[in-house]
């Protein structure tokens, strides 16, 4: 497990496209069906990682809490399944079903989106604007695996409530740390 950080893209880069299947219910997803959406939450995660099973129970949280409040949210795995199993749709799947995710849970196969991302660990996030305009790319929290710091989702979620109550959100935003995305040789 490398200790890899985000690389905390440019705010107000455009969010890139995708077509990604949904592992749960084999839908293709694509940035045109957050459209109307206040923002869009772009969570990059998979199912082995130890920092990501740090936080999924408050990934699946967030679903619940904000879901119903116009805010898009995608998850996207984009790990290379061949070399890393447990991260095959398959699993990915599993894993949306147990935690109740209430978004899509994508497979990114070729690995495009995640490099059009510049997504770098697990779990790295990324929200946009109702224009897919990035304001907040960062950690969740200051909470770790290794720390002894309980799992609040807070600069998360401040960044989330202050989107929807179209309120400027706090540029002080610090690296989310995971483990470095599987890429494929």
């Amino acid at each position: 497990m490398a200790r890899t950080p985000s690389v905390m893209l440019p705010l107000g880069t455009i969010a890139p496209d995708f077509n990604l299947p949904d592992t749960v219910s084999g839908k293709i997803i694509s940035l045109k069906d957050f459209q109307g959406c206040k923002g869009l939450l772009v969570m990059f995660i998979c199912q082995h990682c130890p920092f990501v099973k740090h936080v999924e129970q408050e990934l699946a949280k967030i679903g619940h809490d904000y879901g119903s409040q116009n805010l898009g949210i995608v998850a996207i795995s984009s790990n290379d399944a061949e070399n890393y199993p447990d991260d095959s749709p398959a699993n990915l799947k599993q894993m949306a079903e147990k935690l109740n995710f209430n978004f899509p849970f994508c497979y990114d196969e070729t690995q495009e989106v995640a490099k059009a991302y510049q997504a770098a660990c697990t779990p790295d996030f990324y929200l946009f604007d109702s224009d897919f305009r990035l304001v907040y790319r960062g950690q969740l929290d200051d909470s770790r695996p290794s720390l002894d710091i309980p799992v609040t989702g807070k600069d998360l979620r401040d960044a989330i409530a202050s989107l929807l109550a179209g309120k400027p959100i706090n540029p002080d935003q610090k690296p989310s740390l995971g483990c470095n995305i599987k890429w494929k040789s």
